[in-house]
This record gives structure tokens, sequence and C-alpha cells, in this order.
């Protein structure tokens, strides 16, 4: 069995896979076809019931019947507003335009400053960067997303949003590049393509798309993709390094989608 190396790791092939496919079946996916599609990308069964466990605790994935009565797991809600937030970054074809910016300032008491950790780790990994010290910069169309995640952990309570645009004095091309680390978001976008656009490559050369293999080279390449998008906030081009690597990155991702996941979907039994 091939090993999953870190990156893809059981519970992120998971979310990946009700993501891509999981979701759009007419009911819960019964364990015995978890187990057999998480085999295909190299997830043995033990860490595949594991995984699950921990998906469960964090309220992500619930327990249910099918309609045949086989045991199986169904998304929550909270887990189905999260794959369809994550659709408008994943699946994104526009390049971000420059439409402005949301702030997110925040206050967290004394008695409760555990949650000023939880608030920044979530913040940073939905793509704002850190303009001082509480508050958080990001393009304006986060802030549904952002909305979205804060209500469900309950952390609103917190946290004042603003639009805005950037008026000096540095100039903003200047900003960005102390707002966000564009060094190593750029590192993660040359890491996908040194991954995935030799993948691309060798299915351009052949004629056919065998479903088990288109399944598993999507799962991995969305598995791979998905956390760019939250790592990398979507900034306009002008405001980006000469060279910027995302748009190459982001185009290898759309070709791979277009190419392999409705043949993936024949093995996923949609």
């Amino acid at each position: 069995m091939i090993n999953v190396s870190d990156q893809h790791a059981p519970r992120s092939l998971i979310v990946t896979l009700y993501g891509a496919y999981g979701r759009f079946l007419p009911g819960p996916m019964p364990v015995a076809e978890l187990i057999r599609l998480l085999a295909a990308v190299g997830v043995d069964a033990p860490s595949v019931r594991s995984s699950v466990s921990r998906l469960k605790r964090r309220g992500l994935l619930l327990p249910a019947r099918t309609a045949q009565g086989t045991a199986g797991y169904e998304l929550s809600p909270d887990a189905r507003q999260l794959l369809d937030d994550g659709d408008r970054r994943i699946y994104a074809t526009a390049p971000a335009g420059d439409e402005g910016w949301v702030l997110a300032v925040f206050s967290v008491p004394e008695s409760e400053r555990q949650k000023r950790h939880v608030l920044r780790s979530r913040l940073a990994g939905l793509g704002f960067g850190t303009a001082a010290p509480g508050v958080w910069v990001a393009p304006a169309r986060l802030y549904e997303e952002t909305r979205h995640t804060l209500q469900r952990l309950r952390l609103d309570a917190y946290v004042d949003f603003f639009r805005g645009d950037h008026l000096g004095f540095a100039p903003t091309v200047e900003a960005v590049a102390r707002w966000w680390d564009l060094a190593a978001i750029a590192k993660q976008h040359e890491a996908f393509l040194d991954r995935h656009a030799p993948v691309l490559a060798d299915w351009r050369r052949r004629a056919g798309t065998p479903p088990e293999e288109a399944y598993r080279d999507y799962l991995r390449a969305l598995d791979s993709w998905r956390h760019l998008p939250y790592a990398d906030p979507g900034l306009p081009a002008h405001l980006l390094p000469a060279g910027w690597p995302g748009a190459r990155s982001a185009a290898v991702f759309r070709e791979l989608h277009e190419r392999l996941r409705d043949a993936g979907a024949e093995f996923a039994g949609l």
C-alpha cells in the first residue's frame, strides 16, 4: 500500500473526499465505502476509523444509517457550511480584483485570554494578515466566510468588522509585504507546482482517463490545493512580487479539476 505523506494526512483526505464527492451522495456514506475510497489513496482502515472519530468529536461528521440500514457518516450542518464557504475560494476561476479591505479588530477580556490565541489562529487560517496588534486585514470578499466561522466558534462577540481602503502613508504594495509573509506563501505555491505540475503533464500525454487513477490523482491534488487559498488571501496582481507563482498553481489545479473530477466521480460511485 502507498504511504500517505504528511501533507496527505488521513483526516485531511477524509474532509477532501467529502468535499469532492461525499456530500453529493443521496445519503450517508457507508463505512465500508469510506474505507474503500481512502484505501485507494493509501490510507488503511484503522487510520480511517481513528480519523473519523476525531472528526466526530469536532462536530464535522455525524453517524447515520443509509436507506438500507448500513452504518455510515454524513456531514454536519456546520461542515456543510464550511465546504460551501470553501468552494468559493477553492474553485475560483476569476483573478482577484481590487475590491478594498475588511478589517477585523478584536478585544478579549483578560479573564478569557485563551480566546485571543484562538482568534489569532482562526483569522490567520482564513487568510488575514496582521496590520497592527489586534488589527487584522484581508480582501473584502473574505468577510462572509469569516463571519460564518467566528459565529460558529462563538467568537463573534469579541470582534468588530470594518470595510475600507488603504490610504497610506506607505504605498499599499509595501504595506501588504508587511501584513503577509509573501515569501512563505510563494513557497507553498511552488511546492504545489513541484508535486502536481508533473502529474498534469503526464495526463496531457494520455488519451483516456481511467476512473480509479483519475480519482487518486484528483483527490491528492485537491487535498494539496484546498489549503492554499487560505494561506494565500488572493491579493490583486499589482500588489504581488514579480513572477508570483499563484496564477501558475491555480491554472494547474483548474486543469486537473477539469480533466479528472468527473472521471474520478465514477470510481467514487456518483
